[in-house]
C-alpha cells in the first residue's frame, strides 16, 4: 500500500472515531499548560490534572512559581513523580520567563526549548494548543502506534516527529496526537491491545493476522 493511501486511510478512520479533541491537560492560560506539560513527564494526564487543580490555586502567576520555596513546591507536585527535578525545572523555567521573555510564554520552538525542563514535546504541545501553530507531539502513544501502523520505523522521538511531519497534512498534526492518545488508551493499550476491536487493524504491521 502506498504511504499516501495508508496515511489517508488512517486519518479518515481517526477522524471518524475521535473527531477533534481538546488538550488532555487542564489549563486556563499558556503558562499553566507549560507547567502542566512539564509535570506530565512519566505521569498520567489524569494525575497531573488532580495536582494542578490545587497547584494553580496556590500559585496564581509565573512570579509565584519563580519565587516558590523549592522544598514546598516539591511537596506540592510530589504525586506526579520525579518531583525534585520537576520542581527545580519549573522554578528555573519561570525565572527565565520573567528575565528573558517579559513574563510571556514564547511561541518560537528554539525559545521554548531554551527553558528549563522544556523539550520538543512540551514545546510542541504549547505551540499547537496555545498558539495554533501546526506541531507534531510525540508521546509514548504516538511513538508506539505510529510504528505499528507503519508511519515510522524509528524509536527516537525527534526522528519520529520529523517522519510524521513529512507524511501528515499540517492541519492534522496536533489532532493526530490527541486522537492517537485516545486510541492508545481505549483500544491499542500497550500491555493488552484489543486487536479484535481495533478499526486500524488493516493498517497495523504489528497484528499477527495482518502483516501489511
Amino acid at each position: 500500500m502506498r504511504m499516501k493511501d495508508r496515511v489517508l486511510g488512517v486519518l479518515n478512520l481517526l477522524d471518524e472515531h475521535y473527531g477533534t479533541m481538546k488538550c488532555y491537560l487542564n489549563h486556563e492560560n499558556p503558562w499553566q499548560l507549560l507547567i502542566a506539560t512539564i509535570l506530565s513527564a512519566q505521569c498520567t494526564d489524569d494525575r497531573v490534572n488532580i495536582v494542578t487543580e490545587s497547584l494553580f490555586k496556590k500559585y496564581t502567576s509565573i512570579k509565584d512559581f519563580a519565587e516558590a520555596d523549592l522544598i514546598e513546591l516539591e511537596k506540592d507536585i510530589r504525586p506526579t513523580g520525579f518531583y525534585h527535578n520537576k520542581a527545580k525545572n519549573i522554578k528555573l523555567c519561570c525565572q527565565q520567563l520573567l528575565s528573558q521573555f517579559g513574563g510571556e510564554v514564547p511561541r518560537d520552538i528554539e525559545d521554548l526549548t531554551s527553558l528549563a525542563g522544556v523539550g520538543r514535546k512540551t514545546a510542541n504541545v504549547v505551540r499547537g494548543h496555545i498558539y495554533n501553530i501546526p506541531s507534531v507531539v510525540v508521546d509514548t502513544h504516538v511513538k508506539r502506534i505510529s510504528n505499528l501502523i507503519g508511519f515510522t520505523k524509528s524509536q527516537d522521538p525527534v526522528k519520529i516527529e520529523f517522519d510524521l511531519m513529512k507524511i501528515l497534512p499540517k492541519e492534522h498534526w496536533i489532532r493526530y496526537n490527541t486522537q492517537v492518545i485516545a486510541h492508545g488508551r481505549k483500544v491499542c493499550i500497550a500491555r493488552r491491545p484489543k486487536c479484535n476491536e481495533c478499526f486500524l487493524i488493516d493498517y497495523c504491521k504489528g497484528s499477527n493476522s495482518n502483516k501489511k
